[in-house]
């Protein structure tokens, strides 16, 4: 572990791009790379230094130690890796951007860390996926069940059909490019990461984020409904808007980019 935090910028591949007073930090979700965000960074970097990295889970991580199943069985050890690799690129009171299961990392982090983050910008987040009897979380558990069977049993099939569920299927090119990310990755570790994004349960930890956030959710996620949104907007402490963009599935930064960037430069008051 140790040796992970001396160089914790190399081993996740991090790199500051553009320039600026202020930073923005963008942190990946399941099965991507940085190079998901790829059609908004060049906008973000033209007024922001901006962060980029890749999870440990990643393809794109050539350290294929630095993830341990134990210890990433939950979602604040990640929120401790990017506390201390936001250190090691000296970054305080920086935006962060979150997508998916990174929305909730962020929220882990700025609990913990209170001085690394001014706003959170949690893109299609969620702190539990299941069902319940007081709670829409968009899957049964019979659904997450088999979904761990088709990756377990036959990872590389699994993966293409799964991109085209989660991302909007009339955008053929950014449906290739996730499927092909998320072939990437190590089936042990597909499954391993599935389970505990998939079977967590955080909503406590909502009620502990002070920070100001903004959720932005499209219009139709078969992953995340509109429910949960409204339903964190309702239980963060720090002041909370949500931001619904009219696009099917995901990944609105593939898929709606101009979109999305519409709403990033509204919340953070730029007016290109």
């Amino acid at each position: 572990m140790v040796i992970m935090e001396k160089n914790l910028s190399t081993s996740m591949n991090a790199k500051i791009i553009g320039s600026g007073k202020e930073s923005v930090v963008l942190a990946h979700g399941y099965g991507t790379d940085q190079s998901v965000w790829e059609k908004i960074l060049p906008h973000l970097a033209q007024n922001y230094r901006v962060l980029v990295f890749d999870w440990c889970f990643s393809g794109s991580v050539n350290d294929l130690s630095l993830f341990d199943p134990d210890k990433y069985s939950s979602l604040e050890a990640f929120a401790d890796d990017l506390s201390a690799l936001m250190d090691e690129m000296n970054l305080t009171s920086s935006v962060f951007i979150g997508h998916s299961m990174s929305g909730m990392v962020g929220c882990f982090s700025s609990i913990k860390r209170p001085d690394l983050f001014k706003k959170l910008i949690l893109l299609g987040p969620s702190p539990r996926y299941l069902n319940a009897e007081d709670y829409e979380g968009g899957f049964e558990k019979a659904e997450v069940e088999q979904m761990f069977s088709n990756i377990a049993s036959n990872f590389y099939a699994w993966a293409p059909g799964f991109a085209g569920l989660v991302v909007d299927a009339r955008d053929t090119l950014s449906v290739d490019k996730f499927g092909k990310l998320l072939g990437r990755m190590r089936p042990e570790v597909a499954l391993s990461l599935a389970k505990t994004i998939f079977c967590c349960d955080y909503r406590d930890v909502l009620e502990k984020v002070q920070v100001p956030c903004t959720v932005v959710q499209t219009s139709n996620d078969i992953v995340v409904p509109i429910s949960v949104g409204y339903y964190m907007q309702k239980k963060i402490k720090g002041k909370t808007t949500v931001e619904i963009i009219e696009a099917d599935g995901h990944f609105p930064q593939l898929t709606a980019h101009q979109l999305l960037l519409d709403v990033l430069d509204r919340v953070l008051g730029f007016g290109f």
